[in-house]
């Protein structure tokens, strides 16, 4: 479900490679290069009904739903297809869970049902929620996928990564929140994509969760010093003091913003942060972070594997360096360092704040 974009493009790739005969539903209005052989499907999947009579005499042995995200797109896939596949693997987002201090957070872990959980999340959980119920109940053959901050070349999210390359190749300052020691993790689009084919019809995984990340975490610091590496450039940190970091948190201070009104109002492809947040939009593309509306500034958030591991086998091959520099290297490729453009306005101001503008 998908298959043109980022995640799902990088996993049909990754099973036309190994032998699978692939077949993509989607609305056709995203263009990328699918391997040949891929067979395509078009069509809405808010349309229920018409979906039903575009898969009416369908049969998939897995099926992977990279594209679901409300409890109605997993409700009419059950409806179509119990019965009628060997496995349905349902991406599923890290969000779900709440902070902890002791880490790294495992399958197990508690999730965040509260105010400051996002719609996205309420959705996926859900989502996760209704697989269960259809699996303890009818069998439905369902594995749950939740991702964690998927990097890599062609990430429709440019605020990520991309911005961090933008910005130390402009000769920005780079804002590092506290004393730099927060941890965090990514998971290599490549490596998330070997993960889901390793997953296809294992029995063992039916009715469980498995979280899907990298292998190795980083500081902010650390994520700074990498992509500074990479990139070539000697960074100018700046250390945003604690008590600043806590009242732009909290939304304390507000930071003059020209033009403020028509800023506020953007939006990255897939932003989940609670519209009551005035900073956290801003701040969470200061430094590459999961859920921020969840996981303070100051609270690391890094996940186990370890149930991949033992159940498929999986090990990611990309360490955090390297998942930069296959990044790096596309990113240059594809010419973005000429014409990928970014609003640095919000900085600026956090900059002149603190004095260094």
């Amino acid at each position: 479900m998908g298959g043109t974009r980022f995640n799902g493009l990088a996993l049909v790739r990754e099973l036309a490679r190994h032998g699978h005969e692939v077949t993509i539903f989607n609305r056709g209005r995203t263009e990328a290069e699918v391997p040949l052989g891929v067979r395509r499907l078009l069509g809405d999947r808010t349309d229920h009904a018409g979906m039903a009579e575009v898969f009416a005499n369908e049969e998939f042995d897995c099926i992977y739903d990279i594209s679901a995200y409300t409890p109605d797109d997993v409700r009419g896939m059950i409806e179509i297809f119990r019965g009628r596949t060997g496995h349905y693997v349902f991406a599923s987002s890290t969000v779900i869970y709440a902070a902890s201090n002791v880490l790294p957070i495992t399958e197990d872990f508690p999730v965040d049902r509260s105010e400051k959980q996002g719609q996205y999340g309420l959705d996926k959980l859900e989502c996760e929620a209704m697989l269960l119920h259809e699996h303890r109940v009818n069998g439905f053959p369902a594995t749950i996928v939740p991702f964690s901050m998927v990097f890599g070349p062609n990430n429709i999210i440019p605020e990520r990564e991309q911005r961090m390359f933008s910005r130390l190749l402009a000769g920005r300052p780079v804002l590092i929140p506290g004393d730099g020691s927060t941890l965090s993790q990514i998971g290599h689009v490549d490596d998330e994509a070997r993960a889901l084919r390793m997953l296809m019809q294992r029995p063992i995984t039916y009715g469980k969760r498995y979280n899907l990340t990298g292998r190795d975490s980083w500081t902010d610091e650390g994520y700074v010093d990498t992509f500074a590496e990479v990139t070539g450039v000697e960074p100018r940190k700046v250390f945003v003091p604690p008590e600043v970091m806590d009242r732009l948190y909290d939304d304390e201070l507000i930071l003059d913003v020209k033009d403020v009104a028509s800023y506020r109002n953007i939006r990255t492809a897939s932003s989940s942060t609670p519209d009551s947040h005035q900073n956290l939009r801003f701040l969470q593309q200061v430094i590459q972070r999961l859920a921020p509306y969840i996981h303070r500034w100051n609270q690391g958030a890094v996940f186990s594997i370890d149930r991949l591991r033992r159940d498929v086998g999986f090990e990611p091959e990309y360490t955090f360096p390297r998942a930069v520099e296959h990044t790096y290297e596309w990113y240059r490729r594809e010419n973005l360092h000429e014409t990928r453009e970014f609003d640095f306005r919000w900085e600026d101001a956090l900059l002149e704040h603190l004095g260094e503008a």
